[in-house]
């Protein structure tokens, strides 16, 4: 069983900044395939950010330009570096790992609002 913690969530003003993390507590860390989703009040979850174990990432059109998801497989990390946040970015953010199987984190908050 792989856990997944998330971190760094929190209030922000828009056009600020978050970076978010997800430790992994796996040493096979470097062979999964690392993705970014986020739920907003009364919607589904959807997918932000995915990379791939040799580092190929993708992004949903709404964030592509303003996040940044990368990994550091020293630290069985995963980021989402989030800048230019808007209103609707609003949502718990959730990290998930695929390899074998795929396991989730609890989520973090964000909150966009002045």
């Amino acid at each position: 069983q792989v856990q997944l913690v998330e971190s760094g969530g929190g209030l922000v003003q828009p056009g600020g900044s978050l970076r978010l993390s997800c430790a992994a507590s796996t040493t096979g860390f470097s062979r999964y395939t690392m993705s970014w989703y986020r739920q907003a009040p009364g919607k589904q979850r959807e997918w932000v950010a995915i990379i791939s174990s040799s580092g190929i990432t993708n992004y949903a059109d709404d964030v592509k330009g303003r996040f940044t998801i990368s990994r550091d497989n020293s630290r069985s990390t995963v980021y989402l570096q989030m800048n230019s946040l808007r209103p609707e970015d609003t949502a718990v953010y959730y990290c998930s790992g695929s390899w074998a199987s795929t396991y989730w984190g609890q989520g973090t908050q964000v909150t966009v609002s002045s």
